[in-house]
């Protein structure tokens, strides 16, 4: 584990600090940051803004479209595309802590923090555990078949969300059950908060 400290930048906005949670699918990045909400925290997701833009251009958001379009846009925007996007709904909120679930590389924290303190949390989970959660979660970008399942590791990985993980302040891991993920959480919040 690294140190614990958020990594110091000048904020263009005040002083808010933004937690990056980073892991692979069904590592358990919504169940943690369902706890941030619980905690008034905002919550900002990654996948949500490549969801919206499929809605946009009228694409079903299956696990390829949705692969697919997450690389598209970065080819044309940048690596750091998803965070540029979501700069500005940061900035409307009024929290100075803000969560940012589901970061894919190092350049969209880099990019994060040209603006914030960011402090970077990975939570890691098995292969065999994340994918029996994909498949109980029943969306429609969950994998079919554990070919599939490598197939989007693959795809993560390949973006260099793995990099992302490595380099974290701190890591959580997620072989328990999800009260023992709640707390963890809920304890690396209020030392971020304090």
């Amino acid at each position: 584990m690294r140190s614990q400290k958020p990594h110091q930048e000048k904020t263009r906005s005040g002083s808010k600090t933004l937690v990056v949670l980073a892991g692979m699918p069904g590592a358990g990045k919504s169940l943690a940051s369902t706890v941030a909400k619980q905690s008034g925290i905002p919550v900002f997701v990654s996948g949500d803004v490549v969801r919206l833009e499929a809605k946009k251009r009228g694409l079903e958001p299956t696990m390829n479209n949705l692969g697919r379009l997450m690389l598209e846009i970065r080819k044309k925007e940048g690596m750091g595309a998803v965070a540029k996007r979501l700069l500005p709904l940061i900035e409307e909120t009024f929290s100075p802590v803000v969560v940012y679930e589901g970061a894919r590389n190092i350049e969209e924290i880099d990019e994060l923090k040209k603006h914030y303190t960011v402090f970077s949390v990975a939570i890691h989970a098995s292969p065999r555990s994340r994918y029996r959660r994909l498949l109980r979660r029943k969306r429609h970008d969950q994998p079919n078949n554990w070919k599939q399942f490598l197939e989007r590791d693959n795809r993560e990985l390949k973006v260099g969300l793995g990099r992302v993980i490595s380099l974290a302040d701190r890591m959580i891991e997620n072989e328990e059950t999800k009260d023992q993920l709640k707390k963890q959480t809920r304890r690396v919040l209020k030392k971020i908060r304090e």
